[in-house]
């Protein structure tokens, strides 16, 4: 893929989005970030567009300017929309099919989908689960992504489109933003520095997958640079940690003792869930660098530094 294209994040203004962007203006590419909501920090180097993805005065001249278009963008968490199914329909997936008809017009010459590894398989069958494992969804909002992944799909065979779909684990690093239902690893963080208790959802033996973020952007722009690999690719570490684990490591991290307030389990969440990234590594070359001790260490520092 020529450095000198454009690229198009859209839903841009993330957590992934931003690092993503910072990373791609580094490499000497030209970035532009649509979004929803204004950004009001400064990144040098990106370009901002406030707009929905199927807004067609915004997204229509960007599409004709950005021949790679990344798609990020989702409002939703499987805890947010778990008595509200429309929301996915609503917000997620008619807007993106809007989308698709506006790209039909200008084809990408390369698509990147970021999906979710974390969710999509439900409770798999087998650990790591790999991406021939057929997708389980247990919440609306994974069910959401399920579709997303087929509309997308589509679109791109219809449109002889180079497509990478990208099942994400969880997410977590330096410029994470508190979001309720959604970053564990900054929510225990950020609980340890105000002194809070944080809310554990069930007995703590729920298992999951972390990437730590700059590991996922390596992944992002390896498949950007490379439109040969297509197909559905896990993005995970290959490791799994409990939440018990998770808070217990925090812990020693920081220094500190977080407390801890149980609740009941919620049917829509994963009992266990690692990802198995061996195709990805294949058709790439990538692996995980940052493992999660030296992850949230990482993270912890960061939040020092913003509190100076």
């Amino acid at each position: 893929m020529p450095p000198d294209q454009a690229i198009l994040l859209v839903g841009g203004a993330g957590f992934l989005g931003l690092a993503l962007a910072r990373r791609l203006v580094a490499d000497g590419r030209t970035v532009h970030v649509l979004s929803r909501s204004s950004d009001d920090a400064r990144h040098d180097g990106i370009t901002f567009h406030r707009g929905s993805q199927n807004d067609h005065v915004v997204v229509a001249p960007l599409l004709r300017e950005c021949p790679i278009v990344v798609h990020l963008a989702s409002t939703t968490t499987p805890g947010s929309s778990a008595r509200r199914p429309q929301i996915d329909t609503l917000e997620n997936l008619l807007p993106a099919a809007r989308l698709t008809e506006m790209m039909a017009n200008h084809p990408p010459a390369r698509l990147l989908f970021a999906s979710s590894g974390g969710a999509i398989y439900g409770n798999p069958t087998r650990l790591p689960v790999d991406e021939t494992h057929p997708p389980q969804p247990l919440s609306y909002h994974a069910a959401g992504k399920v579709a997303l992944e087929s509309l997308f799909e589509v679109f791109a065979q219809a449109n002889r489109v180079p497509l990478a779909t990208l099942r994400l684990s969880n997410l977590y690093g330096p410029g994470q933003r508190l979001r309720g239902g959604f970053g564990l690893v900054r929510t225990l963080l950020e609980r340890v520095r105000r002194g809070e208790p944080v809310e554990m959802w069930g007995d703590g033996g729920a298992i999951r997958d972390y990437l730590y973020v700059d590991d996922a952007v390596d992944a992002c722009r390896r498949l950007i640079g490379d439109p040969e690999a297509t197909g559905t690719f896990n993005v995970g570490s290959g490791l799994g940690a409990s939440i018990s684990e998770l808070i217990d490591l925090v812990g020693r991290v920081t220094g500190r003792v977080l407390q801890v307030r149980q609740r009941p389990a919620r049917g829509t969440d994963v009992r266990a869930i690692v990802l198995d990234s061996t195709r990805l590594q294949r058709a790439t070359g990538w692996r995980p660098l940052t493992d999660l001790p030296q992850g949230i260490q990482q993270t912890w520092h960061w939040l020092d530094r913003e509190d100076a």
